[in-house]
């Protein structure tokens, strides 16, 4: 079971784009049915109504993941520069 990582006014957003989408699509694609075009849409739409409904996107799921491997890269920076700017401290200014 996935987590949900988007509110529910995101997910009532994507509901009602999503479903607005597909009703277009599926109207564009009565008159036009060679279009494929219209198909790509109507799964775009299908996916941001599957994530409206599971409260999951993996978009953001993924990014959260990008933020969490970075923290700790983050972290092992500021330990270098407060290094080094203690170690250039007592070079300039031994004591």
């Amino acid at each position: 079971m996935v987590k949900p990582n988007i509110g529910i006014v995101n997910a009532l957003i994507r509901l009602t784009f999503g479903f607005t989408l597909l009703t277009w699509a599926g109207a564009k694609m009565v008159k036009n049915p060679w279009r494929d075009s219209y198909l790509w849409v109507a799964l775009v739409a299908a996916m941001k109504i599957a994530e409206g409904i599971t409260k999951f996107c993996p978009m953001t799921a993924l990014f959260e993941q990008y933020q969490q491997q970075q923290k700790p890269t983050e972290h092992k920076n500021q330990l270098l520069e407060k290094t080094f700017s203690s170690l250039t401290e007592n070079a300039v200014n031994p004591t």
